[in-house]
């Protein structure tokens, strides 16, 4: 209606999806991840999870925990749940989701690689491990999902730059998996992988400190930027 409105400067935009029942995270769904890391692609979706607490707003900050020395970026392209299912068909698996938004699935790649018996959900889920934002895309408002420029930045430094179509399993065929396992409910986010580019794999590994600006950004879908303390 353009009848209330607040000036942009004025207001703290909160994650658009606060308290999902499900966070559903997809490894090894780009072809050049895969390729930076020496590893096969896989033949099926390798799914794993967030816990709802490690989600924080577009610009709030990423708490550095003392237990990691290894913290990690990683951007992706989130699916956000609409309408509810199970045993979903390919073919209608968009017709589940309401839109698109930015995450980093935020990793202490110590705890996700040699601890916890190797278990990835410890180094996935610190509080703060989700930023998430800044807003939801309808799907009908993006032109294609699977070809929108996927790019992170560390303190103006570009570390990832991919796009959308290098993933191997695409979103229809990610909500369709899934839903052979669980039932998708509005609300659930599913984060469907990160590019090549991630601080562990390069010569010599980088990894986030304190004072760091991480800038996560998608084509269409906006912009997210936390800063590390």
């Amino acid at each position: 209606s353009g009848q209330h409105r607040v000036l942009r400067a004025t207001a703290q935009l909160l994650a658009p999806v606060g308290d999902p029942e499900k966070v559903i995270c997809v490894g090894l769904n780009y072809h050049d991840h895969c390729q930076e890391q020496g590893v096969k692609v896989p033949k099926e979706p390798l799914i794993f999870s967030k816990f709802p607490s490690s989600i924080t707003g577009p610009f709030d900050d990423i708490v550095h925990p003392q237990d990691t020395s290894e913290l990690d970026w990683e951007v992706e392209l989130v699916a956000v749940i609409g309408k509810r299912g199970r045993h979903i068909e390919e073919v209608a698996a968009l017709e589940h989701v309401l839109g698109f938004t930015v995450a980093n699935d935020v990793s202490a790649r110590d705890w996700q690689m040699r601890r916890n018996g190797r278990q990835w959900l410890l180094g996935k889920t610190f509080d703060t491990f989700c930023p998430l934002g800044p807003a939801i895309v309808t799907r009908e408002a993006v032109a294609d999902v699977h070809n929108l420029r996927i790019r992170c930045s560390v303190n103006g430094h570009r570390m990832q730059d991919s796009n959308t179509r290098h993933l191997i399993f695409g979103v229809p065929a990610l909500v369709a998996w899934v839903s052979r396992f669980v039932t998708l409910v509005p609300g659930d986010i599913l984060l469907t992988g990160t590019p090549a580019g991630v601080g562990v794999f390069r010569k010599p590994p980088i990894f986030l400190k304190r004072g760091d600006e991480v800038q996560c950004e998608i084509e269409e879908l906006g912009t997210i930027c936390n800063r590390v303390v």
